[in-house]
């Protein structure tokens, strides 16, 4: 496991300026909060090495990194659950990733 968040650390590293100072998971109700964070790089999880992607349909997939106020952040658009058939590793990778 530790290989595959390195792994996925590294490439994400490769195509992101700034390093997050906070992370973000935007599930129900949080959705909108996307709309207010400016938008430097969105990286689409299929894109993702070793990353889960959603089954849900309203979940964008994508993992977003910008400013929300004076904080660089990085945010989940859209999550894996546990009842989409994925085990518990994969549902924690993206915070372990984090």
């Amino acid at each position: 496991m530790l290989e595959r968040i390195k792994e996925t650390t590294d490439w994400i590293q490769e195509r992101v300026a700034q390093a997050p100072e906070i992370g973000i998971i935007l599930g129900t109700g949080l959705g909108g909060l996307a709309k207010e964070i400016q938008v430097d790089t969105a990286l689409s999880y299929a894109d993702i090495p070793h990353f889960p992607v959603s089954t849900v349909e309203s979940h964008k997939g994508k993992l977003i990194f910008g400013k929300l106020g004076d904080k660089s952040v990085v945010a989940m658009q859209g999550r894996f659950h546990f009842y989409e058939g994925y085990d518990m590793k994969e549902v924690t990778f993206p915070v372990r990733v984090m």
